[in-house]
């Protein structure tokens, strides 16, 4: 019984030693299709994304026949609130042509290259876009103020209030009625005719991704 058993024990050993190769690798296949699933699943998620992008501009392209673009480049080191798109004057793009997104204002054209375009911010310092508060066209100046819009010169007896929205006036690189932003609070001072306006804007600035440019006064 003794040599028996040592025997079988043996011989189960050996199948044991001579199946450990085989699983290592069903192992490794099986890692090798994880990853690939995963991969899969980040390239159809990126297209999903794509779509989605792509499907809240279409609107705004129809309405101003405008250029579909997308977000390539950003400054390296934030030394100005810009971006860079891949559509150039090749696609009819010009200075100071409007940028939109699905949201609303985004910017202005700064430089069109044959191939792809700068992007000055309406956060950028010196971005100014005529604007007023949509519920009582008070009229002011949009400015850029490094990372969020203050709407300046707006008459001092206008009666603002947080979560009045404005708007794009006519101009130089915009129709009337874009959405800039909502304000979030009112800057007034004794002996002044003017208040000021601190916008949310409407833009994620932080999530750029597909835009339109729409023809500028010179291209209208």
């Amino acid at each position: 019984m003794g040599i028996a058993a040592t025997v079988h024990g043996a011989r189960t050993l050996g199948t044991t030693i001579i199946a450990l190769p085989s699983f290592e690798r069903e192992n490794a296949s099986l890692r090798a299709r994880n990853r690939a699933l995963v991969a899969e699943n980040a390239r159809l998620h990126e297209l999903a994304a794509q779509y989605a992008s792509e499907a809240a501009v279409r609107p705004i392209v129809d309405l101003y026949h405008g250029v579909e673009a997308r977000v390539i480049g950003f400054p390296p080191e934030n030394e100005s609130r810009s971006v860079t798109i891949d559509k150039g004057s090749r696609a009819g793009i010009r200075r100071d042509d409007g940028v939109v997104g699905a949201d609303g204002v985004v910017g202005r054209i700064a430089a069109a290259g044959p191939f792809s375009s700068t992007v000055v911010l309406s956060t950028d310092y010196t971005s100014r876009i005529p604007a007023f508060v949509a519920r009582g066209r008070w009229w002011g100046i949009a400015r850029g103020n490094l990372g969020s819009v203050v709407v300046e010169y707006i008459p001092q007896d206008a009666p603002l209030h947080v979560g009045d929205s404005v708007v794009t006036g006519e101009g130089r690189s915009f129709h009337s009625g874009v959405p800039i932003g909502v304000v979030k609070a009112i800057e007034r001072s004794d002996g002044t005719l003017y208040q000021t306006a601190v916008l949310k804007t409407y833009v994620d600035f932080g999530a750029l991704d597909r835009v339109v440019v729409v023809p500028g006064a010179s291209s209208r």
